[in-house]
């Protein structure tokens, strides 16, 4: 009798401290993310959609989503094709210095942006940076302009889509794309008709992840900017900018925007989890 307690007792304690560990899991997720987006909300839309709309419609706050969308179009499809490159040398073949190039990948998690965007300013910078003067003199203005901000979000995003595919193309090997090129494919063909089927989900998870993070960066353009308003500010500088000003309704009215990419985001990653866990 007392060992069927005992068994008793040892079943219902897993059971309880799952229940606990859901209801903190549940409380940080509430504290941290639903309520803080519910308050940008509530002070976005607080006075109604017409001073929502207002706000969105300035002309400033044109111009950042404008160069927002404009950066993130160049940044995303680079970084893909980067990305493809990368973890097709990575884990198809082996060469010396293969470790060494996988650790370079991860650089940008490791380096803070704000370092990465002053890098940038000393070797870019107009006046004191390493090739900065050459450039002037050229006529190449890279920093304060939008191809510095290009730059620095290239920079910041690069690791994305190469580290998603890395592991998927070490874990599908080489032999079906062996095969293709034994049975007289090109290797344009191969990678069209085998390699992409076999990363699609993969691939286009890292480039939601890459999008994301484009759309958001801002320590890194923060430093190559400049801050000129109406030319070099992204959405996440504007809406700093508005805030410090006290403008709260056209902050959160522009923060707004963000958040419904991050919530995207989410909703799309969740997905494409989904679907790769159910090996579609």
């Amino acid at each position: 009798m007392s060992n069927t307690k005992t068994f008793a007792k040892v079943n219902e304690a897993p059971t309880l401290f799952n229940v606990v560990i859901g209801i903190f899991a549940i409380l940080i997720v509430i504290l941290f993310l639903i309520l803080p987006l519910g308050l940008i909300m509530k002070e976005a839309f607080g006075k109604g959609l017409k001073v929502w709309f207002g706000s969105i419609a300035e002309a400033d706050t044109l111009a950042a989503i404008r160069l927002t969308l404009l950066t993130t179009a160049i940044v995303v499809p680079l970084n893909t094709v980067f990305g493809i490159i990368m973890a097709w040398a990575l884990a198809k073949f082996s060469f010396k210095g293969r470790t060494f190039l996988i650790s370079l990948i991860d650089m940008p998690f490791a380096v803070s942006p704000i370092v990465a965007g002053l890098i940038f300013i000393l070797l870019l910078g107009p006046r004191n940076g390493w090739f900065g003067p050459w450039l002037e003199s050229h006529g190449i203005h890279l920093v304060f302009s939008t191809a510095g901000i290009v730059i620095a979000t290239l920079f910041v995003t690069f690791p994305f889509v190469a580290r998603e595919l890395i592991p998927l193309m070490r874990e599908q090997g080489s032999e079906e794309e062996q095969a293709a090129l034994s049975l007289g494919a090109k290797p344009w063909q191969m990678f069209w008709k085998v390699t992409l089927p076999n990363i699609k989900w993969g691939l286009l998870y890292g480039v939601i992840l890459c999008t994301a993070r484009s759309i958001g960066e801002f320590g890194a353009v923060s430093v190559v900017s400049g801050h000129i308003r109406g030319e070099t500010n992204t959405l996440p500088l504007h809406v700093e900018i508005l805030y410090n000003e006290y403008s709260f309704t056209a902050a959160f009215a522009a923060a707004s925007i963000l958040s419904l990419v991050a919530v995207v985001t989410i909703v799309l990653k969740s997905l494409l989890e989904r679907r790769i866990n159910k090996g579609g």
